[in-house]
């Protein structure tokens, strides 16, 4: 497969930038960096599908990993789904969400998507800085995209409950991002979410699903570490993965 350093590769690679340091919006009292890839309109499927198997992740047109001064907290990860075996937790998560109905649509502004999003912010993430976004920033962040990136929405007798961002590579899927419906917090639908993205690549015969960063000491991020076996990018390198919380890999002071 070529790659982006290589003489070979068929497209004009990326140039890559570093964003002002910016409050970390994971651990608190720290300052983040991003490295993006710039300009995004050079990121199509081939080269974006080089960058996720380098630790990048995308947000709305842009592909960014962290480049933090100091600090190696945020390890990419992914599940090789073919090693993958639900848990008993996982397995009940599968069967009280058995009667959801999956069903892909365009990638295009939706009212009734947008209000889900609002209502899931607004309870799951108060004053994270997302909460107050009118429509033009949700589509900037979920629905502007240059590569292959599909919307599915998930219902339970017609009603919506789920919509799910996922990003089509050629070795797998990456989970961009989900939102679900806030008053059914017992429902486990961001498990659920993970678990049947999981079966779809195990349909697909695609043996990877990227779960974005995974932060040990950051609660809504650890979540991820439950889904084993789970590689992480580290030093360069994809690696099996524990699930400990008391330290972050590569970083001593996490």
């Amino acid at each position: 497969m070529a790659r982006l350093d290589d003489p070979g590769f068929p497209r004009t690679p990326p140039c890559f930038h570093d964003t002002a340091p910016y409050p970390c919006g994971y651990l608190p009292g720290r300052q983040a960096v991003s490295r993006v890839a710039i300009p995004p309109r050079l990121i199509g499927a081939e080269i974006y599908g080089e960058l996720v198997r380098r630790g990048f992740r995308r947000s709305g047109e842009f592909a960014y990993r962290p480049a933090c001064r100091g600090c190696r907290a945020c390890v990419p990860v992914r599940v090789p789904v073919e090693r993958f075996s639900p848990d008993r937790s996982q397995r009940r998560c599968l069967k009280a969400n058995r009667t959801l109905a999956a069903r892909e649509r365009p990638l295009d502004f939706a009212e009734e998507h947008y209000s889900l999003y609002r209502r899931y912010q607004m309870q799951r993430h108060p004053g994270g800085g997302m909460d107050g976004d009118d429509g033009e920033q949700y589509a900037q962040f979920l629905l502007r995209s240059h590569v292959d990136t599909r919307l599915v929405e998930f219902r339970d007798a017609g009603r919506l409950r789920m919509v799910s961002i996922i990003d089509a590579l050629d070795d797998g899927f990456s989970s961009v991002y989900a939102f679900f419906d806030p008053e059914l917090p017992a429902a486990g639908l961001g498990t659920y979410n993970v678990l049947w993205q999981i079966q779809q690549c195990r349909a697909r015969e695609l043996p990877y699903l990227y779960l974005g960063y995974w932060i040990g000491e950051c609660r809504k991020m650890n979540y991820k570490a439950r889904f084993r076996p789970i590689e992480g990018f580290i030093d360069g390198l994809w690696r099996e993965i524990g699930s400990r919380r008391d330290r972050c890999p590569g970083h001593d002071d996490c």
